[in-house]
C-alpha cells in the first residue's frame, strides 16, 4: 500500500492542457467518489488550483493505482493518454510527503511563499474528508501538511513580500502600467482571488473600482468594502469602453468575454489603451483578444514569468524553509513508524497475554490453595515474565517499521506466532 501523488502543473505542463483539467468546486464531490470507486484506490484527495491539478491517494497496488488515476485524466481531460502522459508527474510514499510539504509552504507555488495555497490545501482536505473519501492515511499526512505550512510561514521570511497569485498580478500591472494611480480599474468575479486584488489595488491608492459578478449581490458585497461600485454582467460593455485594466479571476468553466466584446469596446475607447490580467483558471477571456490593436492581455504564463523573475531574492528563505521541510519529514517518518507497527506489536501481546492466562486457567487445579496474595504475586511474576520476553522484539519491530528490515521482522513475527 502506498500514498502516491499523481497532477500536472505550471512547471510541468502548458496552460491549455491545466484549462482542460481544471476542476470546479461543484464537481468535486462527484470527482472524490470516482476515484474512489476505482478498483485500486482506497482514499484520496483532489487539489485544483490555478496552478495545479493533484490527485493524492493511497494505492493497493503502486503501478495498478497510478493506472487508475492516469484513466481519471484521461476521462477528465477528454485527451488521450499520449497527449498528456509525459505532463504527468507521479511520487510515492516519502517523496509523495515531501512534495505535499513543498506544496504547502509555498515552494512549489508560481510565487514564492504564496499565501494562498495552505488554505486551498486545507480546503481540499476537508472537502474529502467531508466526503468520506480519506481515512487514517491521507488523515495523518494532510494534516501534518497544514502543521508544516504554518511552521514555515512562522519560522521563515518566506511570507513576506509578494506572495499570492492576486497580490502578484497587481504587482505585474502595476509594472506594465508604470502606476495606478487615477486608473479605472474593473474587477471581473468577486471571489477570494478579486478579493485579494481589490485589497492590493485599494493599497496602491486607487479610488475607482468597479466589480461585476454572476451573482449580484456577491459584486455588491465586495464594491462596497472598497469603497468600489458593482455592475452586472449586462453592463460589462459600457464599463470595457472607460477601464484602463481589466483583473479577471471568476470560477466559470469557459470563456466569459469574446473577441468580439473588445473590439467594440477598442472602437469606443478611441485608440485608449486596455491592460487585462486574467488569473482564471479556465481562463475567462479568449485569448485571441491579444490580436486586436492597443490590447495587452496577460495570462498565468506572464504571472509566472514575473514571479520567477523575484525568486532569487527569496532563494535564502526557501532555502531556510526546506530545512524545516526536512525536520517535519524525520518527525512524520516516526509518526507513521510507529502507527505501522502498532497493529503487529498489540496482536503480539494479545497472544502472549492469552497464552499466560490459557495457562494459568490449565494449572488452576494446582493453585488452588493459593490465598489471594499468593494469587497475585503468580499473576505479577508471569506478567513479568511475559513483558520481559516480548520488550526486545517489539522494540526492534517498531523501530524498523517501515524499511524493508522492519517488513522481513514484521512477517516472521506473524509466521512464528501465528498472528
Amino acid at each position: 500500500m502506498s500514498v502516491v501523488v499523481i497532477g500536472l502543473n505550471h512547471r510541468t505542463a502548458p496552460l491549455d492542457l491545466l484549462e482542460r483539467t481544471a476542476i470546479g468546486a461543484d464537481r468535486l464531490p462527484k470527482i472524490l467518489h470516482d476515484l474512489c470507486a476505482r478498483q485500486h484506490l482506497s482514499e484520496a484527495v483532489v487539489l485544483s488550483t490555478c496552478n495545479r491539478t493533484e490527485v493524492y491517494a493511497v494505492a493497493e497496488r503502486f503501478h495498478a493505482g497510478y493506472e487508475d488515476v492516469r484513466n481519471f485524466f484521461t476521462d477528465l481531460s477528454f485527451l488521450p493518454v499520449e497527449d498528456f502522459a509525459g505532463h504527468l508527474y507521479v511520487h510515492y510514499d516519502d517523496a509523495a510527503v515531501s512534495h505535499l510539504f513543498d506544496v504547502a509552504a509555498g515552494l512549489d507555488s508560481a510565487v514564492i511563499g504564496e499565501s494562498e495555497i495552505l488554505g486551498q490545501v486545507g480546503a481540499a482536505w476537508e472537502l474529502a474528508r467531508t466526503e468520506g473519501t480519506t481515512a487514517s492515511s491521507l488523515n495523518l499526512l494532510f494534516r501534518h501538511a497544514l502543521e508544516v505550512g504554518k511552521r514555515v510561514r512562522t519560522e521563515t521570511g518566506i511570507g513576506r513580500g509578494i506572495t499570492s497569485v492576486a497580490t502578484a498580478a497587481v504587482a505585474m500591472a502595476t509594472d506594465r502600467l508604470g502606476s495606478l494611480s487615477g486608473r479605472r480599474i474593473l474587477l471581473l468575479g468577486a471571489g477570494e482571488m478579486a478579493e485579494g486584488m481589490a485589497t492590493a489595488i485599494t493599497s496602491a491608492g486607487v479610488a475607482d473600482v468597479v466589480v461585476a459578478n454572476r451573482t449580484w449581490e456577491t459584486a455588491r458585497t465586495l464594491a462596497e468594502r472598497f469603497n468600489g461600485r458593482a455592475i452586472r454582467l449586462a453592463d460589462l460593455p459600457a464599463e470595457l469602453a472607460q477601464a484602463d485594466l481589466l483583473l479577471t479571476s471568476t470560477g466559470a468553466s469557459s470563456i466569459m468575454l469574446e473577441h468580439a466584446d473588445f473590439t467594440a469596446a477598442m472602437v469606443r475607447r478611441t485608440g485608449t489603451p486596455m491592460l487585462i490580467v486574467d488569473i482564471a483558471m479556465p481562463r475567462d477571456v479568449d485569448p485571441s483578444v491579444s490580436d486586436i490593436d492597443g490590447v495587452t492581455l496577460l495570462d498565468m504564463d506572464d504571472l509566472r514569468a514575473f514571479a520567477d523573475a523575484g525568486v532569487a531574492k527569496r532563494q535564502r528563505e526557501a532555502t531556510r524553509a526546506r530545512a524545516v521541510i526536512e525536520e517535519e519529514l524525520v518527525r512524520y517518518r516516526t509518526l507513521t513508524t510507529a502507527r505501522e507497527a502498532a497493529p503487529l506489536v498489540t496482536a503480539l501481546r494479545d497472544r502472549a497475554e492469552s497464552i499466560r492466562a490459557a495457562e494459568l486457567d490449565r494449572m488452576d487445579a494446582r493453585l488452588a490453595d493459593l490465598d489471594d496474595r499468593q494469587r497475585a504475586a503468580v499473576e505479577a511474576v508471569t506478567k513479568g515474565i511475559v513483558a520481559k520476553l516480548l520488550h526486545d522484539p517489539t522494540v526492534r519491530l517498531k523501530d524498523a517499521s517501515g524499511t524493508a528490515k522492519g517488513d522481513r521482522l514484521a512477517e516472521a513475527a506473524r509466521d512464528l506466532f501465528d498472528l
